[in-house]
């Protein structure tokens, strides 16, 4: 039990030695390690605040970046419809003009048809009226070979025609 009670010479001496230490403590080095504390608690401060700005940019970039994406879609989607109209409207067009020279090139062959088939009748009508005239000229040459059956016509057409 009497190496758990201290002596009294024991604890003085371990009081100057505290003191002194103390002294020497507060003298020359608390200073430094209150500043080393203070400037450490700085540096830690100015990290967290230099993380949260950060971020804080992190967050404003990320919402500029979704707005320039949003943006960018758009101007795309646009462009491609813009794109899609025209192309539409490039195929409506040359629909539009292959139907109207179609159309012209029918109306053309169908006046070329009907000129064709006004002269293909004009000539037949030509060609049976010369042959008709050639078959009554032959019929009336071999009817009217002999002088009583050319003088009987004579008559018969005289009788038919009225003298005024």
């Amino acid at each position: 039990m009497e190496l758990l009670t201290p002596d009294l010479g024991l604890i003085f001496w371990q009081l100057v030695v505290f003191g002194l230490l103390f002294f020497v403590l507060a003298k020359f080095a608390w200073k430094p390690i209150i500043a080393s504390l203070h400037e450490r608690e700085e540096s830690i401060e100015s990290a967290l605040a230099l993380a949260a700005k950060t971020r804080e940019e992190m967050i404003e970039l990320k919402a500029g970046n979704e707005k320039l994406l949003v943006e960018a879609r758009a101007e795309r989607d646009g462009i491609l419809k813009a794109a899609k109209e025209a192309s539409d409207k490039m195929i409506a067009d040359a629909k539009a003009e292959a139907q109207k020279a179609a159309s012209a090139e029918i109306e053309k062959a169908r006046v070329a048809f009907e000129q064709e088939k006004a002269s293909a009748v004009a000539s037949i009508k030509k060609e049976t009226a010369a042959l008709s005239l050639e078959i009554a000229e032959k019929i009336l040459r071999t009817q009217l070979a002999d002088r009583s059956a050319q003088e009987k016509l004579v008559t018969d057409l005289l009788s038919d025609a009225k003298l005024n």
